[in-house]
């Protein structure tokens, strides 16, 4: 342990020493030559963050989660630090601050995805109420729903007469998930549920849905979607970015059942953890960006 240690110290102190002298040698310090020797996207981004929080100064550690209208302030203070002429470098700060708006958009959203996560379904609030009702009339616009509490949900995949129960893992975030993918992508979702309730390709829409969404919040989570959001997004991912990767995980992980082409419902969990390592494979590569072909994501693919 302790020579490990040591050895943490003897290549971070190496680290520094290095990096002091590439700055007398160019004349630029980390943060410039990140800023102009790659280009803009993920790649760019995720050197900036790890920069900014590897730095020994705490104004910079700090400045991944400043608050978004401090962002320009917190450049200045950056070009400050830094001894960088802003008049002789005018594109470095528009740099930093495309950056910084990515890095803290990142976990602004991963705060509003947890709260949408931790409030439960409340069959009260007519808010939710009307979401739910809203799923089935875009699912199934042509068969009314006879009562609120009915078997006729389990024909949407819910696994029993009233849907309140099934959200308990996701809470709220997984109604809203299966609302926009069925809103805005309303023909490739009512195709999905129909072969869903194929025989040979048999499994409960809504629920898998629900499982999609747990999936995609742990990709948020962990920072496996920075890739993602960092090569899709100009400025801050938001909610309707996570929501368009959902849809696209929901439509990617449908063909990819079918390729499995499993015995029945209880490879589930096989297919999905198979599934989950190739989503992180590709995620991988700093200049994926899991590219949607559906209508509700063609902004994505247009930004």
């Amino acid at each position: 342990m302790f020579v490990q240690v040591c050895l943490y110290f003897y290549c971070k102190c190496l680290w520094r020493c290095l990096k002091f002298v590439v700055r007398k040698l160019t004349g630029r310090c980390e943060l410039q030559r990140i800023c102009y020797n790659t280009k803009p996207g993920a790649a760019r981004t995720m050197k900036i963050e790890a920069s900014l929080k590897g730095s020994k100064s705490k104004r910079l550690q700090t400045s991944v989660s400043v608050h978004p209208d401090a962002i320009e302030k917190t450049i200045d203070d950056i070009m400050e630090l830094k001894r960088i002429n802003p008049d002789i470098n005018p594109q470095l700060g528009v740099s930093l601050q495309a950056c910084l708006l990515q890095i803290v958009g990142y976990r602004n959203l991963v705060a509003e995805v947890e709260k949408l996560r931790r409030e439960p379904y409340d069959s009260e609030n007519p808010q939710h109420e009307e979401m739910l009702l809203k799923l089935w009339k875009c699912l199934k616009p042509s068969s009314p729903l006879k009562a609120r509490i009915s078997k006729q949900w389990c024909e949407i995949g819910f696994q029993g007469d009233d849907p309140k129960t099934d959200f308990r893992g996701m809470g709220l975030l997984g109604l809203y998930n299966l609302v926009y993918f069925a809103e805005w992508d309303t023909e490739v979702a009512q195709q999905v549920l129909c072969d869903s309730l194929q025989p040979k390709y048999s499994y409960s829409f809504a629920i898998v849905g629900i499982n999609i969404t747990d999936l995609a919040y742990n990709l948020l989570v962990s920072g496996a979607l920075k890739t993602h959001f960092y090569n899709v997004a100009p400025e801050a991912p938001t909610l309707t970015h996570f929501q368009q990767t959902f849809c696209y995980l929901m439509h990617e992980f449908h063909k990819f059942w079918v390729e499995e082409d499993p015995m029945d419902i209880m490879e589930f969990n096989r297919v999905r953890e198979k599934f989950h390592k190739q989503i992180l494979k590709q995620l991988q590569n700093p200049e994926m960006a899991l590219c949607p072909h559906f209508a509700a994501s063609e902004s994505l693919i247009n930004i």
